[in-house]
């Protein structure tokens, strides 16, 4: 274990970023660079991200520690001093966290306090894996590694020889509590901290076992010391535990947690590490990021390229995470944050629909199946113990941002052939969000109105209503094209294919853009395009106007037909990156974010604008597609700590490069099309779960060959700008023909451009 990692240490990057991979990694987890996007702050955001040691959507992650107790931004790469290994369950440093506690190994004076105990560190000598995190402590002279399970981690701490070696167990403020047990080296505790929502009897439960009797120790609250007491409870509680130690000394501690109960957390330990030693957790870990990156094998691309898709591909792993456990009858059970109590049934937590309806559920639904018919699961708890499906949960309801796309996020599932769930169920709750304002941003704000006009007006004191509008539109698409998958009666969803046409009624015949419009149905005046917010969410007219996912050619009707909707297309990318940050104040951080791409109007870096570039095939030009796709792949994701363009957002921002990489992207969720781009590497294969694979092969490719020729589907001919999720399901191979010239005949006939609600004749 020791020679891999040492081995993967003394290459030199510049090395390897010039080395091309001609084979599939047997080991992809070794090509995960989990401290990619680290390098964020408020203002600027590379990501947004911190390097979580984790396994796949387990329910627990850990991340080194850098900023202060309760500060978003836990971990960035630019600080010099970690606080403690801190056990995270944050989404985003926006959202930030919820049940955690920390722990930090010290020596020589006895101290909790989190800049006291802080110590410096270098990335010299930092070890950052999806499976294992190692630093050293330059201030304590001590190193700290952890390895993960879902529920429970093992952290070793290599100390120095000293009579006063100490570690320091944090369990946060706003409500916790520390018990020592000298006499089985044991702590036990809880936190209640979270951030979003209302949670009712909320507790993260931990207890941690230490191989090494405890000679010293001290509990802690708030800012002092509390002598002879072994059990605290308060605002901010803590311990200090503390033994002699010699030069190299290991001392291991075996953690685990439960949000059920303390009994619980002990039973995860028990499951989940047993007997098993650090190695052996390591190696358990190590093979299951093995295991689920393996899935997707990519050859035939340069070390930064295979770097680059194997981290994205971790980031789509991490969230949402679960939020079940299994109790001593073998059952699953998770803790409610609507009812407080213990209920039957799975749940998982830590995703924003705004942002992962477009691409990241959509690669679950193809890749990894089993895992989101859980998430369906989890989504019937939800509904049934909150009353609403969650639309950003956090690990409940959270009040941000907007839109309805749990819709699409179920009705995607079922229509790409998941079952083995009650989608009954989830359908009445669709139809109950569809038709109500719900809390905590659930429903549809508006609703009202938008039954009555078609959309949200901007003259009622609902912000961002052209967005909503908009949202709302598709998210009736995906209700109806369920409801008819189902077998209801057109009576039912016949109305929401109706409702699924109201993006007509933003769309200002004027500028041919989207535009808020008041109640007595005329646009909003005076009209800036590039006015961020206001009528729009982080974004401006110039990104939101493409939100029909559903009907792409009703949109270029509007818009004069398809040249015209071509030449729109183009002034994103030729248009300068001016902006008006009026309404929010002060320029946020995605709008700087768009200006630094320097690619026009374009801003990839937020999501409402990621399936814009594939919108061409639309209108007959596919070529331009294609050459976007790249420069996008090329300019804005790398495989460093600034190397994402913007938030990664749960996986969403990562699961449009690795979509576009293998050449195709979902633009229209609930349909059973993907839409063509064009391949990154020369050869690539999908196992899926049903046993068939998936291959893709563009031998010719390079940089300058990124434009398709052709493009043959098992063997044949194919001329579509788009395929067919069912058919891939059976097993393909696609064989693309790169050349250094765009190809102006291919996809260019009407028949062969994808889905839009105007052109379905069924």
């Amino acid at each position: 274990m020791k020679k891999v990692l040492l081995l993967l240490l003394i290459i030199p990057f510049s090395h390897l970023q010039s080395q091309w991979i001609e084979n599939a990694p047997e080991n992809p987890e070794e090509f995960v660079n989990p401290l990619i996007g680290t390098l964020s702050k408020p203002s600027l955001s590379n990501g947004n991200t911190y390097p979580a040691v984790a396994v796949p959507h387990g329910m627990n992650l850990w991340t080194p520690q850098t900023g202060k107790n309760g500060n978003g931004w836990q971990y960035t790469y630019d600080a010099d001093k970690i606080r403690g290994i801190k056990q995270t369950h944050q989404p985003s440093p926006w959202m930030n966290d919820y049940g955690m506690f920390s722990i930090m190994p010290v020596t020589g004076k006895m101290r909790f306090n989190e800049e006291e105990r802080a110590s410096w560190f270098s990335h010299k000598s930092e070890v950052s894996k999806p499976y294992y995190y190692s630093v050293y402590l330059a201030d304590h002279n001590v190193t700290a590694e952890i390895t993960p399970t879902e529920r429970a981690a093992q952290l070793r701490l290599t100390y120095p020889d000293s009579e006063n070696s100490w570690f320091v167990v944090d369990a946060f403020d706003k409500g916790s509590s520390i018990t020592i047990i000298p006499s089985q080296n044991k702590i036990t505790g809880y936190s209640t901290k979270y951030s979003r929502g209302k949670l009712v009897g909320f507790k993260n439960y931990f207890v941690i076992y230490a191989d090494k009797p405890f000679t010293k120790y001290s509990t802690w609250k708030d800012k002092d010391f509390v002598k002879d007491a072994l059990e605290i409870t308060g605002d901010h509680c803590g311990a200090v535990v503390g033994f002699a130690t010699k030069k190299g000394e290991k001392v291991n501690l075996r953690i685990a947690s439960s949000f059920i109960s303390l009994e619980q957390a002990e039973l995860n330990l028990q499951k989940e590490l047993n007997k098993d030693s650090f190695d052996d957790t390591f190696k358990k870990a190590k093979s299951a990021w093995n295991e689920k990156l393996k899935r997707v094998e990519v050859a035939g691309g340069t070390i930064d390229q295979m770097r680059t898709f194997y981290s994205s591909l971790y980031r789509m792993l991490c969230f949402p995470h679960k939020m079940y456990e299994v109790n001593k009858n073998g059952e699953i059970v998770h803790y409610s944050p609507y009812s407080g109590k213990t209920e039957a049934g799975y749940r998982f937590a830590g995703t924003g629909f705004w942002d992962t309806f477009r691409a990241l559920y959509p690669f679950l639904n193809l890749v990894y199946p089993s895992i989101n018919v859980e998430m369906q699961k989890g989504l019937i708890s939800d509904y049934k113990e909150g009353g609403w499906l969650p639309e950003w949960s956090s690990p409940s309801y959270s009040d941000i941002m907007i839109g309805n796309n749990s819709a699409s996020v179920v009705a995607d599932a079922y229509l790409k052939g998941l079952r083995g769930y009650d989608i009954e169920t989830l359908y009445q709750a669709l139809l109950h969000g569809a038709n109500n304002e719900g809390p905590q941003a659930t429903g549809r704000l508006g609703i009202e109105y938008y039954k009555k006009l078609g959309y949200v007006p901007y003259d009622v004191k609902i912000n961002e209503n052209a967005a909503r509008t908009l949202e709302y539109a598709y998210d009736d698409f995906a209700i109806a094209q369920l409801g008819k998958a189902l077998g209801k009666p057109e009576s039912e969803w016949g109305e929401y294919y109706r409702r699924s046409q109201n993006f007509q009624k933003v769309i200002d015949p004027e500028t041919k853009l989207a535009r808020g419009r008041n109640q007595d149905g005329s646009f909003q005046t005076p009209f800036n395009p590039f006015k961020w917010g206001d009528a729009f969410t982080e974004g401006n007219s110039w990104h939101y106007t493409w939100s029909v996912f559903q009907d792409i050619d009703g949109l270029a009707k509007l818009m004069g037909g398809r040249k015209e909707f071509s030449k729109k297309l183009d002034q994103v990318f030729e248009l300068p990156s001016v902006f008006d940050d009026s309404y929010y104040g002060s320029t946020i951080h995605e709008i700087q974010e768009m200006v630094n791409a320097n690619m026009g109007q374009y801003a990839h870096g937020n999501q409402p604008a990621q399936h814009i570039i594939y919108l061409y095939n639309y209108s007959g030009e596919p070529w331009k597609t294609q050459y976007w796709v790249r420069e996008t792949m090329n300019r804005l994701y790398q495989p460093t700590p600034d190397g994402y363009c913007g938030d990664e957002d749960n996986g969403q921002t990562s699961a449009w490069y690795i979509f576009s990489a293998l050449g195709f992207y979902p633009v229209t969720p609930a349909t059973d099309q993907y839409v063509l781009g064009a391949p990154l590497f020369k050869k690539a294969i999908i196992h899926l779960e049903n046993g068939k694979n998936l291959e893709i092969k563009a031998d010719n490719n390079s940089d300058e060959n990124r434009y398709v020729n052709s493009l043959k589907f098992n063997g044949k001919k194919y001329s579509k700008n788009w395929l067919s999720h069912k058919e891939l399901m059976q097993g393909a191979t696609l064989k693309f023909d790169m050349i250094s010239r765009p190809n102006k005949s291919r996809g260019t006939n009407e028949k062969d451009f994808p889905y839009s609600y105007s052109t379905d004749k069924k």
